[in-house]
């Protein structure tokens, strides 16, 4: 697998930082609703909280140091979970 060069700041990533986890997110989220399941909503809510601790303590140090001011700009116009309404960084 070959890692970008640059920072990737199209697509879904122009709305948030994570979408990959978002959508993973959403899909447990989907199967609780569907199964009416708290045991599968507890789950969901087990892989965020990972997810966050990982972002947080790994990826986003991670990206700093390899792609520095340029992505110190992105995580100012980017939140990491939830996109802003209406607000996406320009392409």
């Amino acid at each position: 697998m070959d890692a970008p060069k640059r920072l990737v700041v199209r697509g879904l990533y122009r709305y948030v930082r994570n979408s990959m986890y978002v959508g993973v997110l959403l899909v447990i989220a989907g199967w609780a609703l569907l199964f009416r399941s708290p045991r599968v909503l507890g789950y969901g809510a087990a892989v965020a909280l990972f997810f966050h601790l990982f972002v947080v303590a790994v990826e986003e140090p991670s990206l700093r140091g390899k792609f520095g001011r340029s992505y110190e700009q992105y995580c100012r116009e980017v939140r990491r979970w939830v996109p802003r309404v209406g607000r996406g960084r320009k392409a």
